[in-house]
């Protein structure tokens, strides 16, 4: 073996080791950048409870701030962050509904594409779909506002486990007292989970993805 036949041997060995060391290192830097899946329990003590076996609330038969039907069709093919105000609360509903639009802002991609945010009324009775749509889209235009008749709104809230009541003893600038949780509902339209009040911007991502990660449709 000639001794330039024995350097470009050499040269061609380091740069295989070279290329191999790169491959492995950018490997590792990616890995190291993905966001870390957690477990189940991991996403309960960070405000994510899942439910073992998804549940179905059933059908529904209500209607969008754009005079729209909505029902239960409008969750197939999306995840959906659901959430029960209304357009009177003074403080915790503007607040959520400012939260949720910051958190759709960080979604990306395919995570920003397949998820919608609905907020139904808990006060149907001045909520009307003239009042929902000033309101909703003033915090996102791609939110949802939806209200309906009271025992229809009062039957889904009951099976999303997220109760309402109205305050007694007010005059007509009544209160209602509700859960301020964000349920999630998956693509298949089925009540999935929900996000336990205070809400968190960077724990509520986390677990947010990890429960997609770990959703088998």
């Amino acid at each position: 073996m000639t001794d330039q036949t024995q350097r470009r041997n050499i040269r061609f060995t380091v740069v295989v080791v070279l290329l191999f060391i790169t491959v492995i290192v950018a490997g590792f830097v990616y890995r190291i950048q993905q966001p870390r899946v957690m477990s189940v329990t991991e996403m309960k003590v960070n405000g994510l409870y899942l439910h073992e076996n998804p549940r179905n609330f059933g059908e529904i038969s209500l209607i969008d701030h754009h005079g729209e039907v909505f029902d239960r069709s409008r969750f197939e093919g999306k995840w959906s962050l659901v959430f029960f105000g209304f357009t009177y609360c003074p403080d915790v509903c503007p607040t959520t509904m400012a939260f949720l639009d910051q958190f759709m802002a960080q979604l990306e991609g395919t995570e920003a594409e397949d998820t919608q945010v609905v907020m139904v009324s808990v006060d149907p009775a001045r909520d009307t779909v003239e009042q929902l749509s000033q309101y909703v889209p003033y915090f996102n235009p791609d939110f949802i506002g939806v209200t309906g008749e009271f025992l229809d709104v009062h039957r889904f809230a009951t099976a999303l486990n997220t109760p309402f009541r109205k305050v007694p003893g007010q005059d007509e600038n009544y209160l209602v007292d509700h859960s301020s949780n964000v349920v999630l509902v998956n693509p298949k339209g089925d009540y999935h989970g929900f996000f336990k009040a205070p809400l968190d911007q960077a724990k509520m991502k986390v677990t947010y993805r990890s429960a997609r990660v770990h959703w088998d449709y």
